[in-house]
């Protein structure tokens, strides 16, 4: 389902634009991606709307068949990108796991700022911004995705994510198009 509304009690996600997860091999050029989700900052800051700004720290526990690295992160892997701006009034998550939800008191702390819609955006479609659509989905907020703010490390994934889940979660559409949503509101 397209983008159609944004409640008025509407926080911004943007999952994992960190240092480390952007020096991947990712398949959609990283400056655009970055760009739109600096644009859906400034905008949410703009109207006085909460950002979170999420990055990923550790794995979670438990076996699966993927090979861990065993080799050492880089010194600022888990360093937002500066393009985001963070500001003082952003809340900032860690997490350990692949949803922004789980672990972290993000679902507190947005019902206590009394949030009903999370707009999500970042990297990797598949992982991070599909898990954590998946729980603000499970927690009852409206979920809206912002499809050319993200990406992943695989097309097929990226495309799977966008076109058969995304849309049974919530809403999708592009920067411009929650923006302008965004401002209307205010209008």
């Amino acid at each position: 389902m397209a983008v159609t509304i944004l409640d008025p009690q509407t926080a911004l996600i943007l999952i994992d634009l960190q240092q480390g997860i952007l020096a991947l091999p990712i398949v959609h050029p990283t400056q655009p991606v970055v760009r739109h989700a600096a644009e859906l900052a400034e905008a949410f800051r703009r109207h006085g709307a909460p950002v979170v700004l999420v990055t990923v720290t550790g794995v979670a526990p438990g076996r699966n068949e993927q090979v861990r690295s065993s080799g050492a992160l880089s010194a600022n892997w888990a360093e937002l990108v500066p393009e985001l701006n963070r500001q003082p009034q952003d809340h900032t998550v860690s997490k350990k796991t692949w949803g922004a939800f789980t672990g972290t008191g993000l679902d507190q702390h947005l019902k206590q700022l009394g949030m009903t819609q999370v707009v999500i955006a970042g990297v990797a479609t598949s992982i991070g911004v599909e898990s954590t659509a998946r729980q603000a989905h499970e927690l009852g907020f409206n979920v809206t995705l912002a499809i050319d703010a993200m990406t992943d490390l695989n097309l097929d994934a990226h495309l799977n994510s966008i076109t058969r889940i995304f849309p049974r979660l919530g809403e999708t559409g592009s920067t411009r198009e929650i923006i302008a949503l965004l401002d209307s509101r205010r209008a």
